[in-house]
């Protein structure tokens, strides 16, 4: 029995391990969605928008280490695809995407819909496997595969749409994609550099990345023996979470007073794998170690005095072994304690006993991290629901995290959720977004809803962009709510239109209730937090510009508000009572 282009295709995918494909078909893409109603193992999930397709597979593959599908046929369907394709790309995962084309004789012809693909995802795009006779793909959409896998990056298949349905060919060249179980073992020199140094320092500081999972154990053991504090990136949250003895937590624009210290105060810094991008929050005339997989990155933000190249896992392993134990732990000590009484002063923070309305969002964030299951997915949204997540939120036992951590797109918490849930249909997912970032891509919630995916999302609704609003108040402006205000509609109530559930909540005593809800419901669920906007983050060390240019953007504000502007007037007072309390606690 011949098959079709398509279906060669969908076989190699199979083959492959793949079992879900996100994506919105059309012309190009129809025998590849019709190869897929004929098969069992894998399933096509339709989305609203693309970028939703991009960002569920950018999800798959960041939990489980593998491949994942998404979809767009030609040229628009194609390049609505990108924005989350690059979030996969920045957080290095095997994600593959499986575009159409205009059919070949009028490539080049300005046809309609039609767009130069390769042109557009050449900066996103490991390798592009530009399909063009039957005889041909099966090697190039191998190749693809391969190059995603191996590199952990993002791949591109284009398939223009008479070659989808032609009679395949090349059958030959079809195997198995191997796996790989190499480990990059740093090399000895390398390795008693970077001892040498380590021996000689008095107070180091483990910065911890991504880079570290799988190497959890060996890190903290390397911690105790060294008697350093680890600070982690926020991406590794889940690796290094608020209860794990020697952690001082993040530093950075969301970190806390002791991560940041902590960095900054130690005579040698151990970067273990990340390329913690924020150089205003590294020190310089430290002495630096760096241990990463990717070389490149040695040396990417601030100078090194040993470079480590290799994973971190047998680089932790033998730097134990080379390494004497130290006896003086006072440094890390003082660190602990001062983050001790700073997870405190959060804890009051978000006690429900702070019942002023509008709500301080923190209180729904420390709620949920009460009630949520011990292995709960969290789909962390770009903006200030990324610091309620960091500073409330202990992401112990097996919960894992998810977010735009380098790309830094806002529209990602929802669609992440949705390939998390798609993927673990047992598990706790939970999307943590604002109401600015939600309403992006807000149609998606029927995605969720027409694949019976049991997601539970919070809205923190404020009413506005508030992690602009910030950036407008630090850089001196007063906040420019033509352009940061939100229309928002009743969130629960849409829920509920669109076949989910949900509930609205603006008096403290129901949030407990209605994440308590929203866990045991079997529908998506939103809890539409109303919140105050005047909530103010500040970061964990505030320079004379930050203060000077706050200072400027309050008595702009105080003047508009004075000439009859309401809603500066009203931003002044939330700002004020949220200030007073804090200064209070």
């Amino acid at each position: 029995m011949t098959m079709n282009v398509s279906e060669q295709l969908l076989n190699i995918l199979v083959d492959s391990g793949v079992g879900q494909v996100f994506g919105l078909t059309g012309d190009a893409l129809n025998h590849f969605v019709d190869a897929i109603r004929q098969r069992d193992e894998v399933e096509w999930i339709t989305v609203r928008h693309e970028e939703t397709a991009a960002y569920a597979a950018y999800a798959q593959a960041a939990l489980t280490g593998k491949l994942a599908v998404c979809a767009g046929t030609v040229g628009p369907g194609a390049l609505h695809l990108i924005n989350g394709l690059y979030n996969a790309r920045k957080e290095r995962v095997p994600v593959l995407a499986i575009t159409g084309q205009v059919p070949t004789p009028q490539i080049g012809t300005n046809y309609f819909q039609e767009v130069d693909l390769k042109k557009m995802f050449d900066d996103v795009c490991a390798y592009q496997a530009v399909i063009r006779s039957p005889e041909e793909a099966p090697r190039q959409v191998l190749r693809a595969i391969r190059t995603a896998v191996a590199q952990r990056a993002v791949c591109r298949i284009e398939l223009p749409a008479d070659i989808a349905g032609m009679e395949a060919a090349g059958g030959r060249y079809i195997a198995d994609v191997p796996g790989s179980d190499a480990v990059l073992v740093p090399g000895e020199q390398s390795l008693r550099k970077a001892a040498d140094l380590l021996a000689q320092a008095k107070r180091i500081t483990i910065l911890a990345g991504a880079g570290c999972r799988g190497a959890r154990e060996e890190v903290l053991a390397l911690a105790q023996k060294l008697k350093a504090p680890i600070v982690h990136s926020f991406r590794a949250a889940d690796i290094f979470d608020h209860d794990t003895p020697g952690v001082v937590g993040l530093t950075g624009l969301i970190g806390d007073p002791a991560g940041y210290h902590a960095v900054m105060k130690a005579d040698c810094l151990l970067m273990l794998g990340t390329d913690f991008p924020y150089t205003e929050f590294l020190p310089h005339g430290t002495k630096v170690v760096q241990v990463d997989a990717c070389l490149e990155n040695i040396g990417n933000r601030i100078a090194v005095q040993a470079g480590v190249h290799g994973e971190v896992k047998p680089a932790a392993t033998r730097l134990m072994d080379l390494l004497p134990e130290r006896n003086n732990d006072a440094f890390r000590t003082s660190l602990m304690e001062g983050f001790g009484k700073w997870k405190d002063h959060m804890r009051q923070a978000a006690d429900p006993k702070e019942d002023h309305e509008p709500l301080n969002p923190q209180i729904f964030a420390r709620t949920i991290d009460q009630l949520a299951a011990a292995d709960a997915i969290f789909s962390v949204e770009t903006g200030t629901s990324a610091i309620w997540a960091a500073r409330h939120i202990s992401f112990h036992s097996h919960r894992r995290i998810l977010g735009s951590f380098n790309h830094g797109s806002m529209g990602v918490g929802l669609p992440s959720a949705i390939g998390a849930q798609a993927r673990y249909p047992q598990r706790e997912v939970w999307a943590l977004v604002g109401d600015g970032s939600f309403v992006m891509g807000m149609q998606d919630f029927l995605t969720a809803v027409e694949n019976k995916l049991p997601l539970k999302v919070i809205i923190f609704n404020n009413g506005e962009l508030g992690f602009v609003k910030l950036e407008m108040e630090q850089a001196g402006l007063a906040p420019e709510y033509g352009a940061l205000k939100q229309f928002n509609p009743d969130f629960a109530a849409y829920a509920k239109v669109c076949g989910g559930d949900g509930v609205r909540v603006q008096h403290a005593k129901d949030i407990a209730a209605a994440v308590a809800m929203a866990k045991a419901s079997d529908k998506p669920f939103i809890i539409d937090a109303v919140v105050s906007g005047g909530e103010l983050s500040f970061p964990p060390h505030i320079t004379w510009k930050q203060v000077l240019g706050f200072g400027k953007s309050k008595v702009e504000e105080a003047a508009m508000a004075a000439s009859g502007n309401h809603r500066q007037w009203r931003n002044l007072s939330e700002e004020l009572e949220a200030t007073l309390r804090q200064l209070k606690d």
